[in-house]
């Protein structure tokens, strides 16, 4: 008789609800950022100069409901996963659904004009930028004369 593997998520919504009532739902505040992880599985990737985000979101009716916020090192993904199973009851829940919060710290600051979002075959890929902040000197001229508008970078 072969072994079934091990599966120590299976009922955890169940004993969830059941502990809800004991515990109360304070004692799972301290929790949540394991059961966001587990529900959106997600790589960082970063070169000298980019980053991207890749995250697995199976099931995303409509990708333009995914809200994407980007603050210069913080990466906010919000949006539901629905998967729209009609005529059949769960037994068994591997894919997360419902609505899911993720923010990630980014190793440095990226720019908030060049960036982009596109979603293929169930991924979600986010590309950004670095923000790169630079140290030359530029010189702006005053306006007046024949000189008009003119400015020089070193």
């Amino acid at each position: 008789m072969p072994v079934m593997p091990f599966n120590q998520f299976k009922h955890m919504g169940d004993w969830r609800k059941q502990w809800d009532q004991f515990f109360g739902d304070e004692f799972w505040n301290g929790f949540e950022p394991y059961f966001e992880n587990m529900q959106t599985q997600t790589n960082l990737y970063k070169s000298e100069n980019e980053l991207l985000c890749v995250m697995s979101l199976p099931g995303l009716i409509n990708p333009e409901n995914v809200q994407l916020y980007v603050r210069p090192q913080k990466l906010e993904v919000k949006g539901q996963i629905h998967l729209n199973i009609q005529g059949y009851e769960l037994i068994e829940e591997g894919i997360a659904q419902g609505e899911f919060q993720r923010t990630f710290e980014l190793p440095f600051p990226v720019r908030d004009d060049k960036m982009d979002a596109t979603y293929e075959n169930g991924l979600l890929y986010i590309h950004l930028h670095r923000h790169i902040i630079s140290d030359k000197k530029r010189q702006i001229f005053v306006q007046g004369g024949n000189n008009g508008n003119k400015s020089t970078d070193e």
